[in-house]
């Protein structure tokens, strides 16, 4: 099939449009992160054909592909068009045909989340402390609840002293579990900024009475105070809700609908929307994972609502979507809802209580299968007569540790000298990116190609010599992985004033299109106090 190309200026007019779009950067994560158009998600074309259904489910949808302008879109296009991706488009000069028409690469991810986080504190004039008042604060004793917005994972790299983990969109929900009356302050924390910010509004838009702050730069801050963080604090599950505390949640998600003129939706309005095949519908259960895997509805994709608003480029493709939130008794749908709609998505919450879904355990997610197989035990034998052994891990993951004599690889960069005539054999920790490699050695015209997926542990186990190499792939080379900042959280106080920096930053990178997209919803009604 022939490529309709697209120039920057004719994606931009798109980019301004109602109509559905999904505009997909298949570069590396690496190379997207050190720059990408504002409303560019990454779709890296070493795990497309896991990748792309995900987030864009309807396939006859408008894509547009961006590369480096290296031709790796071309390739993009081929298998998507295999996939049976209808309307592609793939952008002319890839990224730095969109750098050279005058539009910005913004550096970093998860960009418009990170944007819209500061200016609802603008908006909203969000109270925040800082590190050394609250350090103050917890020294003088007196009643104060710290709350970690961010993922249990999260949590347990890293926290602050005195802190329960409490992800974001169960911050309103869980509330009554863990503060005891209205006058007690409540801090929310995170790594940086946006989450404290989010999760402290998410509170005040309660209209609670108890003061609530965000914790200023999150525990970056902390640390940049000269303060310690506890590493290895195991999360304690969330606090069920006793009847009470529900009813309550309840009342609170009723009154966000009103406030924010949220739109909800009936079980046979959202059949109907599914049953509209030229429209994206996407429903989203926003709750725990341990809630999600118990109990939910047929269709439903597991997406916490804090994480959600955090990183809405990680679960949706498609802009100009239909988003369908779904929960328990409304609260956490309610309370994302106000977020996403203020980022310009099309929300709606599903009058259905998710406990009562047919549904259990995790979702359904798109997989390959290798092309060919070998065992682990007979790569040695393989490599003796001859075999070329390529390592498909990523790249920081071959650093830490790969079988003595394997080649890093990585799917974008493979050439037809790499193929070559000899059998091929691709080992790695991954069946996505072990099957991407495949796939495109075999296209080079590889005639024998195998592929082993495993771990380090195994190689080790059945004898091979697994060794580390700290700089080998170079960092030019290790493409999947972004650096900028990278080591943040692991004590580089530099990187981490750099990465501060650069959030506080991005609202002035935002031209009149970009911010126009970005509206924090207002209340309208006053806060109840």
């Amino acid at each position: 099939m022939p490529i309709e190309m697209i120039s920057a200026t004719a994606l931009k007019a798109i980019l301004a449009g109602s109509e559905e779009y999904a505009f997909l950067d298949v570069r590396e994560h690496g190379q997207y992160g050190e720059g990408h158009p504002f409303f560019c998600v990454n779709a890296p074309y070493s795990v497309i054909e896991t990748c792309a259904p995900v987030l864009v489910p309807r396939r006859d949808v408008l894509c547009i592909l961006m590369d480096d302008g290296d031709g790796v879109a071309d390739r993009v296009h081929a298998r998507m068009t295999q996939m049976g991706y209808s309307n592609l488009r793939v952008l002319d000069g890839g990224a730095p045909g969109w750098s050279a028409a005058g539009y910005t690469l913004f550096k970093g991810v998860n960009v418009p989340s990170k944007s819209f986080g500061e200016l609802v504190e603008h908006a909203n004039e969000t109270p925040s402390i800082s590190a050394e008042d609250l350090r103050e604060m917890q020294a003088e004793g007196g009643p104060l609840v710290v709350l970690d917005g961010r993922s249990p994972k999260e949590f347990h790299k890293m926290s602050l002293p005195g802190a329960h983990s409490c992800p974001n969109a169960e911050l309103a929900y869980r509330l009554p579990e863990f503060v005891p009356d209205d006058s007690t302050p409540v801090v929310i924390n995170c790594a940086g900024r946006t989450r404290s910010i989010i999760g402290a509004q998410s509170l005040r838009n309660l209209g609670l009475k108890n003061p609530v702050f965000a914790l200023r730069n999150g525990t970056q801050g902390w640390r940049l105070a000269g303060l310690d963080l506890c590493h290895g604090e195991v999360p304690q599950p969330q606090p069920a809700l006793g009847a009470d505390a529900e009813a309550l949640a309840a009342d609170r998600a009723k009154t966000l609908i009103r406030r924010f003129n949220l739109t909800t939706l009936s079980p046979a309005d959202f059949d109907a929307m599914c049953r509209d095949a030229t429209r994206t519908t996407s429903l989203l259960d926003v709750r725990t994972e341990e809630e999600y895997l118990r109990a939910h509805w047929r269709g439903a994709n597991h997406a916490p609502g804090g994480q959600l608003v955090q990183a809405t480029d990680e679960f949706f493709g498609t802009r100009n979507a239909r988003i369908v939130l779904s929960d328990d008794v409304g609260l956490r749908a309610a309370g994302t809802a106000v977020w996403l709609m203020g980022m310009g998505h099309e929300v709606y919450i599903l009058e259905a209580d998710a406990r009562m879904g047919s549904e259990t355990g995790p979702e359904p997610r798109p997989t390959v299968s290798l092309p060919q197989q070998i065992a682990l035990t007979d790569v040695a034998q393989a490599v003796a007569q001859g075999a070329r052994l390529y390592d498909a891990s990523r790249g920081m993951s071959y650093r830490e540790a790969h079988i003595e004599g394997a080649t890093w690889v990585t799917r974008a960069r493979l050439s037809a000298t790499d193929a070559g005539p000899a059998p091929i054999v691709v080992i790695g920790q991954s069946t996505d990116l072990v099957f991407g490699v495949m796939q495109r050695l075999n296209e080079l015209g590889a005639t024998n190609v195998s592929g082993c997926v495993s771990t380090p542990e195994q190689w080790c186990a059945v004898g091979y010599n697994v060794v580390s190499t700290p700089y080998i792939p170079e960092e030019a080379a290790c493409i999947d992985f972004l650096f900028f900042v990278h080591d943040r959280h692991n004590d580089n106080l530099e990187a981490a004033r750099q990465y501060l920096a650069w959030e506080l930053n991005l609202l002035g990178q935002l031209d009149a299109q970009e911010r126009a997209t970005l509206n924090p919803l207002m209340a309208t009604e006053p806060e109840v106090v």
